[in-house]
């Protein structure tokens, strides 16, 4: 059974030889093929060279164009100072009122540098191990790309006062996203991450309302497209878990602090978990012994359909024997626990 083949048994609730394993590497990724974090979001060959030497190195499950969370708000016209160890900066917000909202519907997203660029990612991905892994797109999912052009405080007001502004605004960006989406299907994603971050600061109720719809058009777009959907809303989501199955997303990320096997008893056996032990007080910062338990503990808990990583990105500092303590490579502490590779 190849990568590929593992993940997609999953989904199906098929038997695996073993539990797939997706980490989110980013910073960590650029450093391993010596390259800062800078290089890897702003330079595709140094993401696809970055990508695949993880992906071969740890022998993990899917290959991933995840980079930043600003590369659809530059398309836009947003300004960034980027750091050479860090995420860019914006030099001000772009949603400041109604006078912007024309000039933003007015933007075609697939026509700017960095969101071309990832197109090509993908496409280069695809081409190179496209047959045997499976490759993730990536794009912002809507209330997380509302909040970086409309900066975070202002996001979260607008849904209580200024509705109909958030979902004109809204609208216009989950049309830019489907297309930037169907792009990295037909380049040769077969699945689409959707990062959502900024939803896990809003009421379950808000998430309800204003957000879900939005995710659902988006991910009905990726399925009729021929791609699934994986949905990642880093924090505390613990109460929003219900509403985010209704989502039609394939994979749900669990960030560390959800209890995944709360979230099994509340969704039932029927969708795929992805998660979810702490990437700092346990991957950073642990032995490999209680990685491997942390992880194992995580398998347990997510029940067969289940796809095992950090909560969240891998911090760049992590120790390379901390990533292979729960990878599954030849001698890797679950695999001799568990016996499970073949």
């Amino acid at each position: 059974m190849n990568s590929k083949e593992r993940i997609y048994a999953t989904l199906a609730g098929e038997s695996v030889d073993h539990v797939a394993v997706t980490p989110i590497f980013m910073a960590w990724a650029a450093n391993f093929i010596g390259r800062m974090y800078r290089d890897y979001y702003l330079d595709g060959d140094v993401l696809v060279d970055a990508q695949l030497a993880v992906t071969r190195a740890f022998g993990i499950d899917q290959i991933s164009a995840i980079s930043d969370p600003w590369r659809e708000a530059a398309a836009y016209g947003m300004e960034f100072e980027y750091p050479e160890e860090g995420v860019g900066k914006p030099a001000d917000i772009l949603l400041k009122g109604e006078d912007d909202l024309a000039k933003f519907k007015g933007v075609d997203l697939l026509k700017a540098k960095r969101t071309k660029q990832r197109i090509e990612s993908v496409r280069r991905m695809a081409k190179e191990i496209g047959d045997t892994h499976s490759v993730l797109g990536w794009v912002e999912g809507p209330f997380a790309e509302y909040a970086d052009l409309r900066g975070v405080e202002a996001a979260l007001f607008d849904l209580i006062d200024k509705p109909a502004f958030f979902k004109e605004a809204a609208e216009a960006i989950i049309d830019n996203e489907i297309k930037f989406a169907i792009a990295q299907v037909k380049a040769g994603a077969d699945m689409i991450g959707v990062g959502d971050a900024a939803a896990s600061l809003i009421s379950p109720n808000q998430y309800k309302e204003f957000v879900l719809p939005l995710e659902q058009k988006l991910f009905d777009a990726i399925h009729e497209a021929g791609g699934a959907v994986k949905l990642h809303i880093c924090g505390n989501v613990s109460n929003h878990v219900v509403f985010m199955a209704e989502s039609g997303a394939d994979i749900i990320d669990l960030d560390w602090m959800v209890p995944i096997a709360r979230t099994r008893e509340l969704l039932g056996p029927d969708i795929t978990l992805c998660g979810n032990f702490d990437p700092v007080t346990v991957l950073l910062q642990s032995t490999p012994e209680e990685i491997a338990e942390a992880a194992r503990a995580c398998m347990k808990a997510g029940g067969e359909r289940f796809i095992l990583m950090p909560g969240c990105e891998v911090p760049p500092a992590t120790p390379e024997e901390n990533i292979r303590a729960f990878c599954p490579c030849d001698g890797c502490l679950i695999c001799e626990e568990l016996k499970c590779c073949k």
